[in-house]
Parts: structure tokens; C-alpha cells; sequence
């Protein structure tokens, strides 16, 4: 088992574990349009060649050949930036891979505004959307490297279509190598019944400060890592709107679609609660360095405070608010 620590970038967890599944399974696959050594599969390429296809860039052709290899036999990962994999090729993905319910893994790197100097063509803000809301496809966001890692091995063991979203920047790494993963259940990372914190993809370490910052104050978050937002722990949302009642998701994603809707929904049907959304407003994201963007659509450690803040002012006084 391989396992990560420090500042790393969660493409290398996924990479580790295609390598270490190709070593032991000869029907996983890779392709890539062309970036082959931004999404780490040049490794998977020079130790697989026969099992390694270079498509080019067309995005929609390798998702086409992706799930004509998987209703072959195949386990396929085709690896590509999250905004060509979700929007350029989507009709693809829909009928020739969603449709069909075929072994599809879609890699997805650069998810997210962190793409940084590469701008709004690149940063994909509505990927987690566009999958969730396709019948069959499970959509996964890992939180670091030790987690991308894991995800892919889960991801080669469940049948049929998954999406795993991956950040560009390197990330703290925070979770356990050694924990189970569970498609379809969330990770309770900080106990607390004052709020509910709610957090998918790499925004999990800002959310995690942000309980530190709220606990100075007397006030005990509750931070949970939802790394699959498709299926959804519904358990766990509901749990967390009982016990703490209200709750704040976190993600580096639009609140139209994403996360934020995916426990709304949840909540609206289980157990109604405040919920406060941090992500991307209904905009495009502009070039810049991934910290200053970060703080320019509202993602620190602050602007989930201030969230957090909001929502236990709002509680009801019978749900055990501190500050209602």
C-alpha cells in the first residue's frame, strides 16, 4: 500500500494506484487526450505500452473508444481536464459511457478554480453537476493523495461508470492511508453538535481550520469529508442536521448543482435545517495565483467561519445553539 504525507499533489495518488492495479488485474486500461504526464498516467504508458491509448486531442473520441473497451472486457480510466471531460465531451459520456452503464473510470484533473494561471477555460466549476445529474455515474472528490488513491482502487472494484475529480495543486494530505474507503460514505474528520461542516474535493483542510478557528470560540464543528457526492450519505447529512442543526458545505465548485444542492436536497426531505453554501457563486473564474483565487470567490478558512457563524445565529434555540 503506498501512502502520502506532507503537501502533495492527489494526481500522484491516483497515478501509484493505476500502476499498482495494472500490476495485478491485465484488463485495466488507460487513455489520455494528450496529457498523458498532467493526469500521471506517462508511467502507466511506459510500464503498459499495449494497454496505454494516446488518443489525441479529442476528447470525445476517447471516451467513445473508453467505453468500447469497457464493453469489451476492459476496465477503462481515460484521463483529461475535468472541464473537457464534463462539458466538451458530455454527449459522449452520456450515451456511449452513462447509457450503456459501462466500466468507465473517468479521470478528471483540474477540477476547480486552483487551475490557477490557466483561467476560466480551464477551471471547471460545474463538472460535479453535470455527472451527478447523469443516471449510473457515481462522482467522487477526493480530499488529498492518500484519498485519490484509495478512490481509484474503489473505483476499479465498483461496476460501471465513476468520475473522480482531481485538483491540480498540491494539497496537505490528511487522511488516513490506512482508512476504509467507501463509495457512497462520507468521513466524520472533527466531532462537534454546534454546526456541521461539510466539505468535498481538496477544500477539506480549509474546513478543517475553520472548526479550529470556531473551537477558540467555544463553538464545536462538526467536519465532515463527503468524498462521494454521488451516491450520498444521506445518513450522515441527516445525522449531522439533527444532532448539530445547521450546516455549511464547502466546496471548490458552483452552489448551482454541486455539493451544496446534494445535501439541500438531502435536508429538504430528511431534516430540514439552515444551510449556508461556500463555493463559486454563478460566474466564471480569471487567471491568478490559486491562494488569490481562492480568496477572491470566498474559499479561505474565514469565509467558512463567517458561514458557520451565520447559520448557528439563525438555529432555533431548541436546537442547543451556543449563539442562538
Amino acid at each position: 500500500m503506498t501512502s502520502f504525507s506532507g503537501t502533495v499533489d492527489m494526481r500522484d495518488g491516483f497515478g501509484a494506484a493505476l500502476l499498482e492495479l495494472a500490476a495485478d488485474n491485465e484488463d485495466i486500461v488507460a487513455l489520455t487526450a494528450d496529457l498523458s504526464d498532467t493526469v500521471r498516467l506517462k508511467q502507466f504508458a511506459d510500464q503498459y505500452p499495449t494497454r496505454f491509448f494516446q488518443i489525441g486531442i479529442s476528447e470525445s473520441d476517447m471516451m467513445g473508444t473508453a467505453a468500447g473497451l469497457a464493453l469489451g472486457g476492459k476496465i477503462a480510466f481515460p484521463g483529461t481536464f475535468a472541464v473537457f471531460a464534463a462539458s466538451l465531451a458530455n454527449q459522449t459520456v452520456r450515451l456511449s459511457i452513462a447509457y450503456n452503464e459501462a466500466n468507465v473510470k473517468i479521470v478528471a484533473s483540474h477540477g476547480g478554480v486552483t487551475v490557477g494561471g490557466d483561467g476560466a477555460t480551464h477551471q471547471a466549476f460545474e463538472d460535479l453537476a453535470l455527472m451527478r445529474v447523469l443516471p449510473n455515474m457515481t462522482v467522487i472528490a477526493p480530499a488529498d493523495a492518500n484519498e485519490a488513491y484509495l478512490a481509484t482502487k474503489a473505483a476499479a472494484q465498483a461496476e460501471g461508470p465513476v468520475y473522480l475529480r482531481l485538483a491540480r495543486s498540491g494539497h496537505p494530505v490528511l487522511t488516513d492511508p490506512a482508512a476504509e474507503f467507501e463509495i457512497g460514505r462520507a468521513s466524520i474528520i472533527r466531532d462537534g453538535d454546534d454546526v456541521a461542516i461539510i466539505s468535498t474535493g481538496a477544500m477539506l483542510s480549509r474546513a478543517i481550520d475553520a472548526a479550529e478557528l470556531l473551537s477558540a470560540d467555544g463553538i464545536e464543528a462538526r467536519v465532515i469529508n463527503l468524498h462521494t457526492v454521488k451516491p450520498i450519505d444521506i445518513e450522515a447529512i441527516a445525522d449531522a442536521a439533527r444532532v448539530c442543526g445547521g450546516i455549511v458545505t464547502v466546496e471548490e465548485h458552483s452552489v448551482l448543482g454541486g455539493l451544496g444542492s446534494a445535501v439541500c436536497e438531502v435536508t429538504a426531505e430528511h431534516c430540514p435545517v439552515q444551510v449556508e453554501r461556500v463555493g463559486i457563486r454563478d460566474t466564471f473564474g480569471e487567471s491568478g495565483e490559486p491562494e488569490e483565487i481562492l480568496a477572491k470567490y470566498g474559499l479561505t478558512a474565514q469565509d467558512i467561519l463567517s458561514a458557520a457563524r451565520t447559520v448557528t445565529k439563525r438555529k432555533p434555540m431548541a436546537s442547543g445553539s451556543r449563539l442562538a
